[in-house]
């Protein structure tokens, strides 16, 4: 079986591999243009072609309930619910940025800008569901994003693991 998704053609088997994906970091503060929080997470996230509100729903569980917060031990033991934290989310298309290939990075495994904003509007007010201080960027603005990385914890995190 094969798929034409964009300029790529892909074996049956590699539609499997794509996923929402997001990069988390744990932050004391963080700003993009006038919005603010405190402690609590930044949160990068990309959609590709295959992406549904599923995912949506998965990724924000799971960043919601990831422990990496410390105890007074230094043990990652809280989630950003626990804390009581706040979170920054920011659309970045460029985290499937392909360079495999030439100097150039291809980003045709991220998803048209119609499909990524239904998606990251849906992930959002997943998040926000959540009953924390949720802010966000501009969809498909270029940003200024100040971040002051706590630890410094980073992960990166798909809808499909």
């Amino acid at each position: 079986m094969v798929e034409n998704v964009g300029s790529r053609t892909l074996y049956g088997f590699a539609k499997y591999l794509r996923k929402m994906r997001a990069v988390i970091q744990r932050v004391k503060k963080a700003k993009v243009f006038d919005r603010e929080i405190s402690q609590g997470l930044v949160v990068f996230v990309a959609i590709t072609h295959e992406d549904t509100e599923e995912d949506a729903k998965k990724l924000s569980d799971k960043i919601l309930n990831l422990r990496i917060f410390p105890n007074e031990e230094g043990k990652f033991d809280f989630s950003v619910i626990d804390i009581e934290g706040e979170i920054l989310i920011v659309s970045q298309f460029t985290l499937y940025g392909d360079c495999s290939k030439g100097r150039r990075p291809d980003f045709t495994q991220a998803a048209s800008p119609e499909k990524a904003r239904k998606l990251y509007e849906k992930f959002v007010e997943y998040m926000k569901n959540s009953g924390l201080k949720v802010v966000t960027g501009e969809f498909q603005s270029t940003m200024l994003v100040e971040i002051h990385n706590d630890g410094p914890v980073t992960l990166i995190i798909d809808s499909k693991k």
